[in-house]
């Protein structure tokens, strides 16, 4: 991470009343509502005519059925992004399962879930019992595990390809294990991706306490989900202006406040939260006030490269299958969603995810269609039989940046180069990937620095989940 002296930091404890978020992303949503709950007047400027950024949903023109841009999903450990749906009050949106169930093809399951055995030792025996691995994959993931046990190993130039190499991993191990599981958190394939956070992912996530592992779907849409922030910051005098994309900025020494140009409308604030991707707040640099430090920035935000993440909808005339969700192994799809059992509606709709999706950004819609199909039928024989009523496919060539090794370098701190200035994102040094929760968690974190250079420290970051089991005695 390389340090920004915060260039309002001297301004520590003057008077700041009103704030202006840049960006209805998770990151700007949790500092908007982080700080209008501490007392601030709130401006939430977004260029889109919805909420969420990334996490969102909308009428598809094609098919006229809602969806969100990909499925989303939480874990039991992201402790902030839960904090959230707390505070805009749609907890019971969220569907909580304790298990997750691997398809291989011809439709054998293994059920991964907890057992009364402490941590780290409680998925053991789903493990040991799972047909999907051979003894030799079973012994290889254990040592594999063990190596996380005692720390998440510092970031360095392996990537977690060589790390799979080096630790003795079986090819069923790394495919049928490491790939589904750290290609769907981390969106990106092993070859590319960092080892430290591989390890806080499998750490944090199976090793610490079976209710880290916990996984989340929301039963509504994502937009429904993130647009109860309006109501959230209005109730606290604050304002939300959709469809406000910042085409100025200007610092007034006198006043000490900044004026942001939107759309024909101005807005002044005391303070600034820029809760950008880390591409939008590229492009909006121009558009403030140079600094020798803000072209270090520049160069940094260049060092960031996307990874995509593709979904693929589809609407049948039956049901294909009871699950609601499973893993499928040895195919290109690598997650099915049961939407409308997940959701409670009537219909037959389901989305596949195909993470780090770099093989099908170039394919037309079609192809990748007749691709999904081909494969779903090795594991569900019922769609041999259903009438296929409506197909979509959504590429997120934006959806997360690669976690690359030693990425952290160029991850900026909270702090900008601007006076009362502060800077969320996932792309930001939260020490978590780009996940729901970094965003999250950037935000809190931004509002943090806020109010204590405000001279009135406030405290948004919930603490991580507590280990449990064994996992306690360790340091």
């Amino acid at each position: 991470m390389r340090p920004i002296q915060d260039a309002g930091a001297w301004c520590v404890g003057l008077t700041i009343r009103s704030v202006i978020v840049v960006g209805g992303g998770l990151a700007g949503l949790s500092a908007a509502c982080a700080l209008a709950e501490a007392g601030y007047q709130v401006r939430l400027l977004e260029k889109r005519r919805y909420l969420g950024g990334r996490a969102s949903s909308y009428q598809h023109p094609g098919t006229g059925e809602v969806i969100d841009n990909c499925q989303h999903v939480l874990l039991g450990n992201c402790v902030n992004l839960t904090d959230l749906y707390r505070r805009l009050d749609v907890s019971d949106a969220i569907r909580w399962f304790d298990r997750l169930i691997l398809l291989e093809p011809g439709g054998r399951r293994s059920i991964l879930e907890p057992s009364v055995l402490p941590a780290p030792f409680h998925d053991m025996p789903a493990f040991l019992r799972a047909p999907a691995f051979t003894l030799a994959d079973k012994l290889a993931i254990g040592r594999g595990l063990s190596a996380f046990i005692a720390g998440i190993p510092s970031d360095s130039e392996e990537t977690f390809a060589q790390w799979l190499v080096r630790h003795g991993q079986s090819a069923g191990a790394i495919n049928r294990f490491w790939k589904p599981v750290l290609v769907s958190a981390l969106n990106e394939d092993p070859e590319r991706m960092s080892v430290h956070y591989a390890g806080k992912v499998i750490r944090e996530s199976l090793l610490l306490s079976p209710g880290a592992g916990r996984m989340g779907v929301p039963t509504i849409p994502l937009s429904d989900l993130y647009n109860r922030a309006i109501n959230y910051i209005e109730s606290r005098g604050g304002e939300v202006h959709l469809g406000s994309a910042p085409e100025s900025f200007h610092w007034s020494e006198p006043s000490q406040q900044w004026t942001v140009e939107a759309q024909g409308q101005n807005f002044t604030g005391d303070a600034m939260v820029l809760a950008l991707a880390f591409e939008g707040l590229r492009r909006l640099l121009p558009a403030l006030p140079p600094s020798p430090k803000a072209h270090e920035l520049a160069i940094d935000l260049g060092c960031f490269e996307h990874s995509p993440i593709t979904g693929i909808h589809l609407w049948f005339d039956r049901e294909i299958t009871d699950l609601e969700h499973a893993i499928l192994l040895d195919t290109t799809i690598q997650w099915i969603f049961n939407k409308s059992r997940l959701r409670n509606e009537p219909g037959n709709y389901v989305e596949l995810v195909v993470s780090a999706s770099k093989s099908l950004v170039g394919m037309q819609r079609q192809e990748i269609i007749d691709l999904a199909l081909s494969e779903l039928v090795q594991f569900f024989p019922l769609v041999a039989q259903a009438k296929l009523l409506k197909a979509t496919v959504v590429k997120e060539v934006r959806a997360t940046y690669s976690i690359r090794p030693l990425l952290d370098r160029q991850r900026a701190s909270t702090v900008s180069p601007w006076p009362r200035v502060y800077l969320a994102g996932d792309w930001i040094a939260t020490g978590w990937p780009a996940t729901m929760e970094g965003a999250v968690r950037s935000g809190y974190m931004a509002a943090e620095a806020l109010s204590s250079a405000a001279g009135a420290a406030a405290h948004f970051l919930k603490p991580d989940l507590r280990r449990t089991g064994l996992m306690r005695l360790l340091p």
